[in-house]
């Protein structure tokens, strides 16, 4: 029991400091008390995730396999703890000035960011649904969190009545594969799976799954409410959708499918390759007649994890690498995005449209600049980073004899360039209007320039010399062992 106790100690860390600064923040009191609840909770996260990359923390499965550390959940659970913290820091001053930051925000970002964890490392469905509704939960919160704001009210309760649907409809798939395989762990339901094979009753649960995790990571025709939780939600809420949840769902999808139903490739393929064929195109059309920056993003989010669903349709272990990387590469170019969205002012309030960047080259030419690298990432244009992510997804599906998904998917990403292209061409070739203000402090200006620059150097094959590949490679490796 000590052996299960040392695997989960980050999660138990993380859950006593939640409980920790809660208790700070209620019986501290003062604006000056929710700043350091802000800090201390990204020096956390920041530290939990340094641990965990330094490979300190021990692997293995606990509580009779519900729980599982290998290398796939270690490379998730870094990118998650490390985006999480930057999100919250960059996040803290827009709040402050429009007085809507407590002490509350960061718990409630704590306690999400554990349920990320506990659903990368699920070992079954029943610790995959506590994770899952421990993130939920705090997610529908925080979106709702701007109480005087009844845009930010309809974002929390959208999201919680369609939440609440997608939870139903995996709750119901699970109750179905339990039923028909006798277990909820995912190496009892592979075992069954290859001795017995796949009959009626597990392709339906295995359907229903697919449908309620397509949910959470906003994937067509599962996406319809991320447009507007991502408008009404407040801009810092909004950055951290686009970030660590979808790497935490995307990986969760990962490792229901290869853990559990890795010997059922050819049933949950075809569910795959049509998600991933109607969120790359969706997500590509629909974004072309948006005015508002948030909304765009939204739907260039459902574009997006329909290409990382590409990687993932393939079922092969060069596919969950892809999937790795392109959600690396996703959560950095959406760091330097949303750090210039949320410096986005005018007289002292947020402005979010696109007809606002007018002329920006000509009164900021280094951030315009560092904008344009990250939207021709973005669009996948060569020699951007943005591009190697799309290739290795696209490479992936071609091995895997899937050529026509992946010439869908380049097709579909030709038709959403022009959305990111008609961002730069604002910048530059409109005349200005009313000046921009960007009330940029140095943790925007370094996290938008570095992510510009990370971008840029997509003519390094491997993600700037970082060695990434290799990591998310071995990542792989674990996952399908």
């Amino acid at each position: 029991m000590s052996a299960d106790y040392a695997l989960v100690m980050p999660e138990i860390i993380m859950a006593v400091g939640a409980m920790a600064l809660l208790m700070l923040g209620a019986f501290g009191g003062g604006e000056r008390q929710t700043n350091r609840v802000v800090w201390t909770s990204a020096a956390l996260m920041a530290g939990l995730g340094a641990w965990i990359a330094s490979g300190d923390v021990p692997q293995g499965s606990a509580f009779n396999g519900d729980f599982v550390v290998d290398g796939f959940s270690r490379f998730a659970k870094v990118l998650i703890l490390f985006s999480s913290a930057l999100v919250l820091l960059l996040g803290e001053g827009y709040l402050a000035r429009r007085e809507v930051l407590r002490f509350e925000y960061p718990i409630l970002i704590l306690l999400a960011t554990l349920g990320m964890m506990m659903m990368v490392s699920s070992g079954g469905l029943i610790s995959l649904y506590m994770g899952l509704e421990l993130q939920s939960l705090a997610l529908y919160v925080v979106a709702a969190f701007n109480r005087e704001s009844p845009r930010s009210t309809e974002a929390g309760l959208k999201y919680f009545v369609l939440g609440a649907l997608s939870s139903g409809l995996l709750l119901y798939g699970a109750s179905l594969i339990y039923g028909y395989t006798g277990s909820t762990r995912f190496e009892v339901i592979a075992h069954v799976i290859e001795t017995e094979g796949v009959n009626l009753g597990v392709t339906f649960g295995l359907v229903f799954i697919c449908a309620a995790l397509a949910f959470k990571i906003s994937a067509a025709p599962f996406h319809m409410w991320t447009p507007d939780v991502y408008e009404g939600s407040p801009t810092p809420v909004t950055f951290f959708f686009a970030t660590a949840p979808k790497v935490a769902a995307a990986g969760m999808f990962a490792r229901v499918l290869f853990d559990g139903f890795g010997h059922a490739v050819a049933e949950w393929q075809q569910v795959l390759v049509f998600v991933s064929i109607a969120s790359m195109f969706l997500g590509a059309i629909a974004a072309i007649g948006q005015s508002n920056l948030k909304r765009l993003m939204a739907y260039s989010s459902i574009g997006h994890m329909g290409f990382a669903l590409v990687g993932l349709a393939a079922g092969t272990e060069a596919g969950a690498q892809s999937l790795l990387l392109y959600l690396a590469i996703y959560v950095v170019m959406n760091l330097g995005v949303f750090s210039f969205i949320l410096s986005m002012e005018r007289d002292g309030s947020p402005v979010v449209k696109i007809a606002d960047l007018a002329g920006l080259a000509r009164v900021r030419p280094a951030h315009a600049l560092a904008v344009a690298v990250l939207m021709f990432s973005l669009a996948g244009l060569p020699p951007m980073v943005g591009f190697f992510a799309k290739f290795f997804v696209f490479k992936a599906a071609v091995d895997a004899g899937l050529a026509p998904l992946a010439l869908a998917g380049a097709v579909a990403s030709v038709i959403g360039a022009y959305y990111y292209m008609n961002i730069v061409r604002i910048m530059y070739l409109t005349e200005p209007g009313e000046p921009l203000e960007l009330r940029v402090n140095w943790l925007h200006n370094v996290t938008i320039g570095a992510s510009a620059l990370i971008m840029g150097v997509g003519w390094v094959p491997y993600f700037g010399g970082l060695g990434v590949p290799e990591m998310a490679l071995g990542a792989a490796q674990a996952l399908l062992r």
